[in-house]
């Protein structure tokens, strides 16, 4: 399993799946494949948390969902996940573009927050519904890299917030 092909496995289960159901489908359809295939989509699915694991991405997360914890955070990336490759390489190379998301628009409007613990554990519910057994522990490893000090600062002070996410902060002000 490479990142390419786990994203072939996000699109087709969001092809075939209402939008909060994507990460309950992707795990069905990976269950489908051979255990050591289904262990190493652990292992990408956690490279690419570590990959969208950034203070201007918590910061928004924060904005759209009124605050954010560390594990708000990780559910936040795990609904950007099952949103397809396209949404995710986009939110990470400017985060303040999730504003044209039709889902955070979606999530303005009606009060709702952005999420989705499932999808953290797409691999395992796979493996534990392909072999009976739960996923062994050392088919993959969590490595996050520091946070970027310059956004190093209080979420809720919302001039700072404003400067650096204004169409998400516009949004959801």
């Amino acid at each position: 399993m490479d990142k390419q092909t786990f994203w072939k496995l996000i699109e087709s289960a969001r092809a075939d799946a209402e939008p909060d159901r994507v990460a309950e489908h992707a795990a069905r359809l990976l269950a489908l494949r051979p255990a050591a295939e289904i262990a190493a989509a652990q292992q990408v699915l956690w490279d690419l948390l570590a990959e969208s694991y950034r203070s201007p991405l918590w910061a928004a997360a924060y904005v759209i969902n009124g605050g954010c914890s560390d594990d708000g955070f990780d559910y936040f990336r795990g609904w950007l996940l099952t949103q397809g490759e396209e949404a995710f390489t986009r939110a990470l190379a400017d985060p303040d573009s999730l504003a044209d998301h039709p889902a955070v628009r979606e999530a303005a409007a009606e009060g709702l927050e952005l999420w989705d613990e499932e999808a953290l554990s797409i691999a395992w519910t796979a493996y534990t519904e392909a072999t009976g057994r739960e996923l062994p522990a050392d088919s993959f490893t969590i490595s996050y890299p520091p946070l970027d000090p310059a956004w190093s600062f209080d979420f809720d002070d919302t001039t700072e917030t404003a400067t650096r996410l204004p169409r998400l902060t516009a949004l959801f002000g």
